[in-house]
């Protein structure tokens, strides 16, 4: 066999072995978010942090949570103490189904960077024989639905979650609907960590929700053009906005 013929094979079982570490961290990055849907849906908080990177983030809600003692600070002290009274765990009568659907992976060309875009269509509640005396510990059940636009990082050979981007684009009552929403129907942070002992490490600017309605960007370009995608913003939501602020 000659030497050209032995380097092109060469050159082909490379290309073969990039493209199936490309295919397998795809794989185990799908896993990874879906296991954080699983872990969330149970309320198994300690666990769900465990799959950040020491210096990841959460962006959720119109605020930043900052490294892992942020990450915990969200899902540990604030929905931990929030939903399960402190429980790492499910409670009776308490319901918070977290789905991942669509996810769009690209492994970076470095290979230990990862881009992904994703949903979750939530469904949640609490049962109204397991009410609370907290306004947030009543019965009641809602719908919720966000888009994901995450960056993942392979630290020591894993893969683990970077950045949690998630930005919540519509809720709704179960009995009302999403045509009756009400504006800011969740609060956005207001005030930051360490004033609020949960909060947020810096807060986002030009959060929205439900009936507002805008694109999320994406990471990647539109894969047959090549060009960014972009949404136009109508001239009557843009004079409603104006009217309104």
């Amino acid at each position: 066999m000659s030497e050209d013929r032995i380097a092109a094979l060469e050159g082909k079982l490379a290309e073969l072995e990039r493209r199936l570490t490309v295919r397998e961290d795809e794989l185990d990055i799908r896993k990874l978010q879906h296991l954080y849907g699983y872990l969330i849906d149970k309320c198994l908080y300690l666990e769900t942090a465990d799959l950040f990177t020491d210096d990841g983030e959460v962006r959720f809600f119109g605020g930043i949570w900052k490294g892992k003692e942020g990450v915990k600070r969200l899902y540990c002290e604030r929905f931990q103490k929030r939903f399960t009274y402190g429980n790492n765990g499910p409670i009776d009568g308490f319901l918070l189904d977290h789905p991942q659907l669509q996810d769009i992976i690209h492994v970076q060309p470095d290979g230990v960077t990862a881009l992904a875009r994703a949903r979750s269509m939530m469904q949640a509640g609490r049962h109204k024989d397991y009410e609370g005396d907290a306004p947030h510990l009543k019965a009641r059940q809602w719908w919720e639905g966000g888009i994901y636009e995450n960056t993942y990082k392979k630290v020591d050979g894993v893969w683990r979650i970077h950045i949690l981007n998630y930005m919540p684009q519509w809720h709704a009552d179960f009995e009302h609907g999403w045509a009756n929403t009400p504006h800011e129907y969740v609060p956005f942070p207001k005030v930051t960590y360490p004033t609020d002992p949960t909060g947020p490490d810096a807060l986002i600017e030009g959060h929205w929700l439900w009936p507002t309605h805008k694109l999320v960007p994406f990471h990647m370009p539109h894969p047959v053009t090549g060009e960014e995608i972009v949404a136009q913003r109508w001239q009557g939501d843009i004079d409603r906005e104006k009217a309104r602020g």
